[in-house]
């Protein structure tokens, strides 16, 4: 983070086209969907996630991908038809669960950055996507 409010771009590989904008909501843990997450809610249930109690709902979900079994991706539509899906998805491990996830979840979603995105994406900051064009814009959340 450059602490001066400035911009930040990544870019990466479009998984699902669009455009979104929200906070970040930063995990360096996969995430579990059967199990892992309320549905309802798009809380982390998962019992020692470092997210746990912690919802991700209209919010840019910056994390390494999915882990558990393939029921992951019917559980991020869920949240798409509770209207509590991510606002897009940043991902850093490509997976034929996380692609579907995003792909039912109908968000956009990007992977394949030339930064890690871990590095310059902090929870709170605001970040806009821009799938199609395979870019990331983030501006860092003021300190406190």
């Amino acid at each position: 983070m450059t602490g001066t409010g400035e911009k930040i771009v990544l870019r990466g590989r479009c998984v699902v086209g669009g455009s979104a904008e929200g906070r970040a909501f930063v995990t360096r843990e996969e995430i579990s969907g059967w199990g892992g997450i309320d549905a309802n809610t798009a809380t982390v249930t998962e019992i020692g996630h470092e997210k746990r109690g912690e919802s991700f709902a209209c919010r840019v979900l910056v994390f390494p991908g999915a882990k558990g079994s393939s029921g992951w991706s019917h559980y991020f539509h869920i949240t798409r038809r509770k209207n509590v899906a991510p606002a897009a998805m940043l991902f850093t491990v490509t997976t034929t669960k996380v692609a579907l996830g995003a792909v039912v979840t109908r968000v956009p979603a990007l992977t394949d950055f030339d930064r890690d995105p871990f590095e310059v994406i902090h929870d709170g900051d605001w970040v806009r996507v821009d799938a199609d064009a395979g870019v990331v814009e983030i501006t860092p959340a003021p300190p406190g």
